[in-house]
């Protein structure tokens, strides 16, 4: 079957996720999350299929760990689908409304976008956040997942399409595209009008080839090279104990610390115990010759190092003389998603959260905590990067978009 020829049927299973109750929807959520526990076997044989090829591959461990599922993987992505089944329904939220003068009611309501179409590389786990936030939001989701988790994602979508078949919706309302050849993401690129908008999710050059070359209009999502600046003001043990879990929580998260600033007053402080502790988590630091004079173990930093997302055990720390000079490093080499300020000072937190351009900006938090389910809404379809129409972790509400309802008695301009 062409991607043209999902497309279609992805619009008419659309148009009767338009109307459906959240109760219809809900039930269809908790469907879904129960058939991923009961058939957690086959998911996991067609997973390690995926694991055995990536490994003959040569697929990096950054990579395969993404790629992996086990049954608490598994039963963890089922439990953000119940989760997400729990909160609000979006379609038909009043964003705002009021009477006119001349007596009309106005007003401004959410409602699906119709068919979302994501492109992503080697995390299973996204199959099943997309298609169960597409569903909530009464959206049809055409996936297209990478080659490396081929096995794994069309044995999970056919679960979900089972499920929601058997909840009374559309099948349709999951599709998996062909991942075998990369005519199906050109397809889906241009799929105007058959496609209403298209979320790519992975490295610099998906999304860069997905942003210039996709007709069809695309939310954008970033890549993570987040930074932890250690103020002047910093507490140094929690200044520690936050920026490990910022680096080593789970390496291969957009979300993970990739740059760690600090400021010359803290360095004599901080950095004899940071680096001990990276050092016993196996991170390599590559850092200036100012860092480089607290360890023999501190590998030389390039410009590359602190323009670079490792999504690995490595992590660039520079020392620098202000605050001024960490925010003018982040905007340097920052990427818009997630920067953190450790400090005792309420000024300075204002003054880095004033300047600092980022999707979201931690203080005295790990940068791990940008996440759609950390932030109370459920699996998340993203985290965009970009200003227009959505900003952040992108949940419910950023997987709709609005239209006016203007209600009038026989009214005349």
């Amino acid at each position: 079957m062409t991607v043209v020829e999902q497309a279609k049927r992805a619009r008419n299973a659309a148009a009767d996720l338009a109307t459906a109750t959240r109760t219809v929807k809900d039930a269809a959520l908790v469907a879904m999350a129960d058939a991923l526990v009961a058939r957690t076997p086959e998911i996991l044989t067609a997973n390690e299929a995926d694991l055995a090829a990536g490994g003959e591959a040569g697929l990096s461990a950054a990579v395969l760990d993404r790629l992996a599922l086990d049954a608490g993987r598994v039963a963890g992505i089922a439990d953000a689908l119940r989760q997400m089944a729990a909160l609000p329904d979006p379609v038909g939220e009043v964003v705002r409304g009021s009477t006119l003068p001349n007596g009309l009611e106005l007003r401004q309501i959410r409602v699906p976008f119709g068919v979302v179409g994501i492109i992503y590389e080697a995390r299973p786990n996204v199959t099943v956040d997309a298609a169960g936030i597409c569903l909530k939001s009464g959206n049809a989701a055409l996936l297209r997942g990478s080659s490396s988790a081929a096995h794994s994602n069309a044995a999970l979508v056919e679960v979900l399409r089972d499920a929601v078949a058997g909840a009374g919706l559309p099948a349709d309302a999951v599709q998996l595209l062909d991942a075998s050849s990369r005519d199906s993401v050109k397809e889906l690129m241009r799929a105007r009008g058959l496609v209403d908008v298209l979320i790519p999710r992975g490295g610099a050059s998906l999304i860069r080839t997905v942003v210039e070359e996709s007709t069809v209009p695309v939310i954008e999502t970033g890549v993570g090279n987040c930074h932890v600046y250690v103020d002047a003001a910093a507490d140094v043990a929690k200044a520690v104990a936050v920026t490990l879990n910022a680096k080593t929580q789970r390496l291969s998260t957009c979300n993970t610390a990739e740059s760690l600033l600090v400021h010359a007053d803290v360095a004599d402080a901080f950095l004899p115990p940071m680096l001990a502790a990276l050092a016993e988590a196996g991170v390599t630091v590559h850092g200036s010759p100012e860092v480089a004079a607290y360890s023999a173990a501190v590998v030389p930093a390039t410009e590359e190092d602190f323009a670079t997302e490792y999504l690995s055990a490595d992590i660039s720390v520079a020392v620098v003389d202000s605050l001024d000079a960490a925010v003018a490093h982040i905007r340097r080499f920052g990427t818009g998603h997630t920067e953190a300020i450790l400090t005792d000072s309420a000024s300075a937190a204002r003054d880095f959260v004033a300047r600092v351009d980022a999707a979201a900006v931690m203080v005295n938090a790990s940068t791990r905590f940008t996440d759609g389910g950390e932030f109370g809404f459920g699996a998340e379809i993203g985290i965009s990067t970009q200003k227009l129409h959505a900003r952040g972790p992108m949940g419910l509400p950023e997987l709709t978009s609005t239209k006016y309802v203007v209600t009038g008695d026989g009214h005349l301009r």
